[in-house]
């Protein structure tokens, strides 16, 4: 019956998909959870908005003071924009509590004299508060003795009251309070000595800084300043938002009511901001953010910084800014005038993960679009709410991940004891000399490590068979050449029998030739079986320090009647090779240096770097090798011995050093030494650039 393979990598591709599914799920719906939030957050401050816009809508005062302005035309000419004021306004002709306020500047490249105009305003109860800052290299002050009417440089402010123009005139004869005058026909009721100041005098001109009831206006203002010359015939030049001859009404006067202030004052709600503006864009009114709720908890630092990373949106455009100080710019402000309501998002300023959410709603009264209202609100208002319930979600997405990861820890360590028995039956199986002795168990699961231990079952059965055929091969052989030895031997033996002369010599001879015919096929089936065994043998990697450390040991041991050294000049030699392959080339280069020593003669065996590789070399004192010798000394049946006494020597051994390194992709070479005199073999291997 076939069995069904349930393979551990699929085992394991499962157990992760349903771990990986955790932090998924966990991302996911935190990401709900937040678009919910942002949704309700929307809807919210939308809301906020239309009903900002409702109650302003049902009292245009609150807007516009003066009717007329909703209809009429942008105008070209700067209107003064005035913004309500946070703290008490000292007039005393510096610049101290203006630093925050926008500067608008004036200037005119056709006149003559080097003159410029800025000039900032403010709002505080019933009064209006301008500072304006004048740059004449020259300033020519009032002089009573050429006329009562105001002379020299001068300041003109033009209001409009009653569908009329009204003119102030202020100027001084040295620096100091000032008052205005009236500088023409005037309405009943006002009292031009109320716009009073202080007239500073500045590097490279003059400061004026003026108090003027905002009734005296009537929601318009105009001023230019009147340079003269030093000389009373001298040209006289004028620079302002309007020009001496001009008979329409002034530019309105643009500022926050109270009573608007009064009427955004309920919406006031943790760090909303609202903003509302006219037709002409410009902000009419402003709602700062109250002081957050300090009832919201607290968050320990890294879950909230872990919390905005995975909500962090990079794309989000920065809010908008407007071109001109005062107006209001963006989208949401040009939606809404067109009367289209709509929410926007965008990246808070001086944060990549805060975002700031605003809704917009068209201010509508009597069917016409006659301003809009902004409101404005960190999406951390509300992220803030949802930082405990992450917190738990994070501790149980953390306690899932951490029971997964047990699951995990146990199966692989069942792996790990399934791998461990299958090394353990193998080295049961296999004796200590090679032989396989035994069964080897195999197992019935069906997964790779059951498939292996079937396969390793298979092998080794194999194996078995493969060792007694060559258990029995020897026999075989000795069997096929003991019939043609035992002929030979028969022959002289009859020959010793018929007294012959000489017959003792060629009998001997007969005999030690057959003795060494008995030697050679011993020697030949040595060889044969090496070469074989060489091929294989699988690389893997090897470090020869420790191995020659070792073998230095066990030759100290072998040969005590030698002085064996040891020279290693490095720490690590890693090559890919065979351990058992690199100590049979030592064994035969030992045994070759020591037959060729005298007793206490030094041999040293030494290790160290060479061509990008590793040399091992052998040397011992003796006999030198012949000029024609040390290049075929490693070829077969190649020997130097001179009296090889009883034991065969074929040439062999030399030869299986050689194929040793060539196995390894190294080389042997031999060389002379000279004093003391003797020969040193050089095995080089490449060094090892993967584990094989």
């Amino acid at each position: 019956m076939e069995r069904l393979t349930f393979s551990l990598r699929r085992q394991l591709i499962l157990v992760s998909v349903l771990l990986l599914s955790l932090p998924w799920a966990g991302c996911q719906f935190i990401r709900e959870m937040e678009g919910a939030l942002r949704h309700g957050q929307e809807q919210a401050l939308q809301a906020t908005a239309e009903a900002v816009a409702a109650v302003i809508g049902a009292r245009q005062e609150l807007i516009y003071p003066d009717p007329a302005r909703i209809v009429t035309r942008e105008d070209p000419r700067p209107s003064v924009y005035a913004l309500p004021a946070q703290h008490y306004i000292s007039v005393d002709g510096y610049a101290d509590g203006w630093e925050d306020i926008a500067e608008y500047t004036l200037s005119n490249p056709d006149l003559t004299a080097p003159l410029a105009l800025s000039y900032r305003a403010l709002t505080r109860g019933n009064s209006l508060f301008l500072l304006l800052k004048v740059q004449d290299p020259e300033v020519i002050y009032h002089n009573p003795g050429l006329s009562r009417e105001p002379n020299g440089d001068r300041l003109i402010l033009r209001t409009w009251r009653d569908g009329r123009r009204q003119e102030y005139v202020i100027a001084t004869a040295a620096p100091g309070s000032v008052r205005a005058q009236a500088a023409g026909r005037r309405l009943r009721g006002i009292d031009p000595g109320r716009i009073a100041g202080f007239w500073q005098d500045a590097r490279g001109g003059y400061t004026l800084e003026l108090e003027i009831p905002l009734s005296y206006t009537g929601e318009r203002l105009g001023f230019y300043v009147i340079n003269t010359g030093a000389r009373a015939s001298g040209p006289v030049e004028t620079l302002g938002n309007v020009s001496p001859l001009e008979t329409r009404a002034p530019p309105w006067l643009i500022y926050s009511s109270d009573a608007l202030q009064t009427a955004l004052a309920p919406f006031a709600h943790g760090g909303r901001k609202i903003e509302v503006s006219d037709n002409q864009r410009w902000r009419v009114g402003e709602l700062a953010p109250a002081a957050s709720d300090a009832s919201i908890p607290d968050t320990f630092w890294l879950l909230r910084l872990i919390y905005r990373s995975v909500l962090a949106e990079t794309d989000l455009p920065s809010p908008p800014v407007a071109a001109q100080a005062g107006k209001m710019a963006g989208p949401g402000v040009a939606g809404a005038l067109a009367g289209n309501p709509g929410s926007y998002r965008y990246r808070a300023t001086g944060s990549s993960t805060h975002t700031l959410l605003s809704a917009a709603a068209p201010i509508r009264h009597q069917g016409q679009v006659i301003g809009s209202v902004l409101v404005s609100e960190s999406g951390e208002q509300y992220l803030s709410l949802t930082d405990q319930a992450f917190s738990r979600l994070l501790g149980y997405s953390l306690f899932a991940i951490g029971l997964g990861a047990l699951g995990l820890l146990g199966y692989a360590s069942v792996l790990s004891l399934r791998i461990r028995r299958l090394s353990q039956a193998a080295s049961r199986v296999i004796a200590p000399d090679g032989s396989i002795s035994g069964a080897f168990p195999a197992s019935g699961a069906a997964d790779e490590i059951g498939e292996l231990s079937r396969h390793y079952a298979a092998l080794l059965e194999k194996l078995r068979e493969y060792n007694d055929y060559l258990r029995t091969l020897s026999r075989k052989l000795s069997h096929e050449l003991r019939t043609p030895i035992a002929i030979i031997q028969t022959s002289l033996e009859n020959l010793e029998q018929e007294h012959q002369p000489d017959q003792a010599v060629y009998v001997n001879r007969a005999r030690d030739g057959l003795d060494r015919l008995r030697r050679i096929l011993d020697a030949m089936s040595e060889a044969s079986r090496l070469e074989e065994s060489i091929r294989s043998n699988p690389l893997i990697l090897l470090d020869l320090v420790p191995l020659l450390q070792e073998v230095h040991k066990a030759y100290q041991a072998v040969y005590p009647q030698y002085a064996i050294g040891l020279a290693v000049d490095t720490v690590q030699a890693r090559i890919n090779g065979v351990p058992e392959l690199i100590i049979q080339a030592l064994d035969k280069l030992m045994d070759n240096a020591v037959s060729f020593s005298e007793p206490g003669a030094p041999i040293t065996l030494s290790l160290g770097g060479k061509q990008g590789g590793w040399e091992l070399a052998v040397s011992n004192v003796g006999p030198t090798l012949s000029p024609a010798l040390a290049q075929s000394m490693f070829d077969p049946m190649v020997s130097q011995r001179a009296s090889a006494g009883d034991t065969v020597h074929l040439g062999l051994g030399l030869h299986v050093v050689r194929l040793i390194c060539e196995y390894h992709q190294g080389r042997v070479t031999a060389s002379n030494l000279v004093n003391p005199p003797g020969v040193t073999v050089h095995m080089w291997f490449p060094r090892a650039t993967s584990t094989t």
